[in-house]
Order: C-alpha cells, then sequence, then structure tokens
C-alpha cells in the first residue's frame, strides 16, 4: 500500500497543503511546530479513521476553521486505487467517503489501508498502563481480522450491559438474577473469543519480533507475556477451555462483582508484560531500551501484516530517531529499505541514499487547490 498524494484544507496548522511522498522512504524535515507531525496524523486519519493523538475531531480544526478536509489517493500492491475523503464540521458528524461510497460504521473501513504508526507519545505503550498495551494488541489484531474487530465492539456492548445490571443488583433494584446470567454467559463466549485470537496473534507476532530484535543490534533477550484475569494459560488453549474458565470464574466472583458493581475479569482486564532478559522493561529498562522495543513491536508489526496479508503497510514514523546513536539509525534504515513506502519526520535534515528529503513548509500553498 501506498500514499499517491493527500490534500489537507483547514487540518491542524495546515490551512491549504498538498503532500505527494516518494514510493519509498520520505523524511519530512522542519522546525518544530511546523506541522511535521499532523501530515502523518492526516494520513493516519485516512486509514484509521482517526488521529494517532489522543484528541477530539474538533481539536483538529485550524484556528477559526469551521471544517477540514482530507482527501488522499492511495493504490494498493495490486494496483487498485482507493480515494479516501474525511470531511468534519462542527454542525455535523465526521464523514469517511472511500471510492465515492459513504462508509458507516466507520469500523468497516479497518484494515483497507494496513498502516503503522510510532510517535513519541506512544511510548505508554511500554511504560504506560495496561490499557495502552491492549489498545496496541486491538489496533494491531483489527486490521487484519475484520471478525476480532466485531467481537471486540460487541464485547464492549455486552460489557456495559452486564456492569448495569450489577449495580442494579447492588442498589437493590428490581432485577431478575437470571439477566445476570443470560449476559454472563454472552461475556463469556466473546470473552474467550478476544483472548484465544490474541494469544494466537502473539504466538506468531512474537517470531518476526524476535527477529526484528536482532537486527537492531539488540544484545538482550526480549519475550512478550500475555497476562490474562483468569489466570496462567497455554499458547495451545482452545476456545472452548477458555469459555470454559471465563464461565466459571464469573461464577465464583458473582457475590464479588455485584458487591463492587463491576465486571472483575474479561480481557479488559488483561495486560501484555514485555520482558528483557527475564525482567520487565517497564520496571527495570533505561530510556534508550525502552524506545528500542517500543521501534521493534512497530517494525515487527509491519513484517507480521505484510506475512498476513500480501500487502506492506504504510509506515508512518514520528521523530523516530530522537535519542538514537547513529548505529541504531543506521539499523532502522537498513530495515526500512525493505518496507515500502515510510514517511519519517524530524526535525532536522538527515542524509542516507534510501532517502527523500522534504522540507515541510515546501507543502502549504496560499490558495485552495
Amino acid at each position: 500500500m501506498r500514499l499517491k498524494r493527500l490534500y489537507y484544507e483547514n487540518f491542524r496548522n495546515h490551512r491549504f497543503a498538498t503532500f505527494e511522498p516518494a514510493e519509498g522512504i520520505t523524511l519530512v524535515y522542519g522546525e518544530n511546530g511546523s506541522g511535521k507531525t499532523s501530515l502523518l496524523e492526516g494520513i493516519h486519519y485516512c486509514a484509521l479513521t482517526r488521529g494517532f493523538i489522543s484528541a477530539s475531531d474538533r481539536d483538529c480544526l485550524s484556528f477559526l476553521s469551521d471544517f477540514f478536509l482530507l482527501d488522499s489517493n492511495f493504490i494498493s500492491d495490486t494496483e487498485a486505487p482507493i480515494n479516501v475523503k474525511v470531511i468534519y464540521t462542527k454542525e455535523k458528524e465526521k464523514q469517511i467517503v472511500v471510492n465515492n461510497g459513504d462508509v458507516k460504521p466507520f469500523s468497516t473501513h479497518i484494515g483497507q489501508i494496513p498502516c503503522i504508526t510510532f510517535s513519541p507519545p506512544e511510548m505508554v505503550i511500554v511504560n504506560g498502563a495496561p490499557s495502552e498495551r491492549r489498545r496496541f494488541i486491538d489496533t494491531a489484531i483489527s486490521q487484519i481480522n475484520r471478525r476480532y474487530l466485531e467481537e471486540l465492539l460487541a464485547y464492549r456492548r455486552v460489557l456495559n450491559q452486564r456492569n448495569a445490571i450489577l449495580v442494579q443488583l447492588h442498589d437493590h433494584h428490581t432485577v431478575h438474577k437470571e439477566m445476570l446470567s443470560l449476559w454472563t454467559e454472552n461475556i463469556s463466549r466473546l470473552s474467550a473469543a478476544i483472548v484465544y485470537k490474541r494469544v494466537h496473534f502473539l504466538s506468531l507476532f512474537f517470531e518476526c519480533f524476535k527477529a526484528v530484535y536482532e537486527q537492531l543490534s539488540v544484545r538482550e533477550d526480549p519475550d512478550i507475556i500475555y497476562h490474562t484475569s483468569i489466570g496462567k494459560i497455554t499458547p495451545d488453549i482452545s476456545q472452548d477451555m477458555l469459555y470454559g474458565l471465563f464461565l466459571s470464574r464469573y461464577e465464583q466472583t458473582e457475590r464479588q462483582e455485584i458487591f463492587r458493581a463491576q465486571t472483575l475479569s474479561g480481557p479488559h482486564r488483561d495486560d501484555l508484560l514485555f520482558l528483557l532478559n527475564n525482567r520487565e522493561i517497564k520496571k527495570y529498562a533505561s530510556q534508550g531500551q525502552l524506545r528500542t522495543f517500543l521501534i521493534g513491536l512497530k517494525l515487527s508489526q509491519h513484517r507480521f501484516f505484510y506475512d498476513t496479508l500480501g500487502e506492506k503497510p504504510v509506515c508512518l514514523l514520528d521523530d523516530i530517531f530522537s535519542e538514537l546513536d547513529s548505529s541504531r539509525i543506521g539499523d532502522i534504515f537498513t530495515i526500512l529499505e525493505s518496507c515500502g513506502q515510510t514517511i519519517i519526520t524530524s526535525a532536522e535534515k538527515r542524509a542516507h541514499g534510501a532517502v527523500t528529503a522534504i522540507p515541510v513548509d515546501s507543502l502549504h500553498h496560499l490558495k485552495k487547490r
């Protein structure tokens, strides 16, 4: 997959801008605050219907603007053209248009344009709360497995409904216990399906990760362990066995859940443990080790997606070289040379044989296209 052209109008600090990246590695450079990250965020909107920075659609409007427009042209590895428009106005909800057809719900667009990102705020994946690591694995699997995304959305709805019943039972409102049993069965089936796919994904993904980590010239032994709210499980566990474990767990903790008025077990409580030499990196790793681990995760994601989908994702790497030495930067460039289209932002121009360098200021124009 590659981006041929993207037109920005009233998107953050891009009043009018047009970006046409190279097919290989494009490096966009310029001063801090010049709009480099916003360029990548616009591409991410077109691929995944939202920005990769935690901001609302309204926050992406240029100052004093009532709407923003992103109009992109992609082409797949099989030469199929894909036009994606993202239109947002203050008065109406966001609109996604793909090849002149409205997309609803937006989740149906996920996976059509595979995309990998790295940005400094994503360091929370390796050193932040468990929810950040769950978001990482959920986003990764959702791009290659539509059934998983559907089950994840269904799980969130069932979880909310079950929690509402637990609140009613806690407050002694009139509600039949049979209702709780019904939602417990539903959440057990969805929990089993989600955890099964997460564990299966990790068992395959980790092989890619180990190979990429070795290419980064790291003399450390990495590991990734899936930590569940139902105890230790093995990678070869079946979905039916997981269903039984979840059902049993919910039955055992029913009284406690009613007392606390919330669901205490399930995929929304799970975590990924990242290890180096059998030590949890969140507790013991340096900033350089944390950053390298995250870069390894992201580059491995690209390789895994390509192996699974037969389509090379677009790589969006924001300020990836910060705090890295020249040797590690060279390793990353070597890996990226085989990754298809990669767009990197940097405060300074970096010389490398395979890189097309573009100053961010050259992308702006004064008038509407």
